[in-house]
């Protein structure tokens, strides 16, 4: 079994799809697409098939990663079939558990069906309830799993009317892709919150969430799901349907912050040369009289290489990553957390020893990380230590998929800069603007009116509703007005 240590200063990965129609190595593709998004979730995985011959659906998850679960030559036995569809999962409903992995499975009226998905829905309870209270009996936690109790109980006549119909009445962020006996879809939500792409291998059709899964299996990108658009992927090609009202489009700065591989590619731009032009302009706005610029490993390195570009200050690998312990552990007590950043880091002190060091992470969260990092290296024989976050300052938490912390336990939410300074033991302390952030990404500067991008963790600028969190505000209001009387 692997245990995860959930207390990791890091925001954690929302989740990997992937899926392959027709092909006769539809499990093993899928196994090696899932293994390229694995940083998008590490906890477990499962894989579902499809098996023409048979005529049945195998369903196989597990609690690890892809690579200890989903390999030998078996797998063309365990996992038969031309079509697959394949989850990497990290929590942000449900609790650690096999009946809590992905992709779920159902046997309909109208066939069987299983899905994966890729984000949160912000108003899955609300959802939930009234399901229950018609009846529904729910067989994990996920929100998930709320979908496919829409999609068995609409009185639609088509499968892929009822998928729509199912979707319709979600909100939240979400890609997903689900397979049937006759096909495999995909949807992205009206946002654009999630990510998903679609890839050709030699004539078959295939999605992930990104463009790096694509590149592992060799198959060609083909283009971006859009935002809002269901396709329907069919022995007579690629079907696109628009079901919902237009609106305003902001796909989640998170993933050219953070969440997605540097060498995939998101709406046409590099994610690593995004995250290098955060650098060099977190240089222009914040910069800093040293000697060195060093990376907190590895999320910070691109953005480490184009603040050093841009100060012309040599770049060096002042921390080492241990990556053979990563997120694979978990400690027990908060004072056993704090010893964890040593586990997974080491000071070079040939290159820290007496200089001027700027430290480049690519966000600050709890600062529980930053704050053991930055002792690191001041043991390490630093002179000066000046943290700089390639992201804008977090003050508001994501509702979408993201686990993030509660605002009570976000940093900036609760601290001026010159608190956070003094709390992280620093000699300076900058973060990147929004409106820098948006020139990395490409864009002259955010639409106050209308954001092109999801920034809410920044700005507190939601782009959905979120029933469920206002159904607990209100919950909590009543509660607190019935205590009162």
């Amino acid at each position: 079994m692997m245990f995860f240590d959930h207390d990791d200063d890091k925001l954690r990965e929302e989740c990997g799809v992937f899926g392959i129609f027709r092909h006769p190595e539809a499990s093993v593709i899928t196994a090696l697409g899932l293994h390229a998004l694995q940083h998008r979730g590490q906890e477990a995985c499962g894989i579902a098939t499809y098996d023409d011959k048979s005529g049945y659906f195998v369903n196989e998850r597990h609690i690890g990663l892809v690579g200890d679960n989903f390999v030998g030559q078996d797998m063309r036995t365990r996992l038969p079939g031309s079509s697959a569809i394949g989850h990497n999962r990290y929590p942000t409903q449900g609790t650690p558990a096999i009946r809590n992995i992905q992709p779920i499975f159902a046997d309909l009226d109208c066939g069987g069906i299983a899905i994966a998905h890729n984000g949160n829905l912000t108003n899955s309870r609300a959802l939930r309830r009234q399901l229950v209270d018609k009846g529904a009996i729910f067989q994990s936690t996920m929100d998930t799993e709320v979908i496919l109790h829409l999609i068995s109980r609409s009185d639609k006549a088509r499968i892929t009317e009822r998928f729509v119909d199912a979707i319709s009445q979600i909100e939240g962020g979400f890609a997903l892709v689900a397979l049937t006996e006759e096909m495999l879809i995909g949807a992205r939500d009206p946002v654009g919150l999630r990510p998903l792409v679609l890839g050709d291998l030699g004539g078959t059709s295939v999605l992930a969430s990104e463009t790096c899964a694509l590149d592992l299996i060799g198959a060609k990108f083909v283009r971006e799901i859009e935002p809002g658009e269901v396709v329907i992927i069919t022995d007579n090609g690629v079907e696109s349907l628009t079901p919902f009202q237009r609106r305003s489009t902001a796909p989640c700065l998170f993933e050219f912050v953070y969440f997605a591989r540097p060498d995939s590619i998101i709406q046409g731009k590099s994610v690593y040369e995004v995250r290098r032009r955060m650098g060099m302009r977190l240089a222009q706005e914040a910069p800093s009289d040293a000697d060195v610029i060093v990376p907190v490993p590895d999320s910070g390195v691109p953005a480490a290489l184009g603040y050093a570009e841009e100060s012309n200050i040599p770049f060096q690998l002042g921390i080492i990553r241990n990556h053979y312990v990563g997120r694979t552990f978990i400690e027990p007590t908060q004072v056993d957390r704090q010893t964890s950043v040593s586990k997974k880091h080491a000071p070079n002190k040939f290159v820290l020893n007496g200089k001027r060091v700027v430290l480049v992470d690519d966000s600050i969260v709890r600062g529980n990380t930053s704050k053991k990092i930055v002792s690191m290296v001041r043991e390490a024989g630093a002179k000066e230590i000046h943290f700089r976050s390639a992201s804008p300052m977090i003050k508001f938490p994501d509702y979408y998929g993201i686990d993030m912390p509660s605002e009570r336990e976000l940093l900036a939410a609760n601290h001026s800069l010159e608190e956070m300074r003094r709390e992280l033991e620093v000699d300076s302390l900058d973060f990147l603007s929004v409106d820098g952030l948006y020139w990395a990404v490409g864009d002259v500067a955010r639409d106050t009116n209308s954001p092109q991008y999801a920034d809410h963790c920044f700005t507190g600028d939601y782009p959905t509703r979120l029933i469920d969190r206002r159904n607990e505000e209100v919950g909590r209001d009543a509660q607190l007005s019935f205590l009162d009387d």
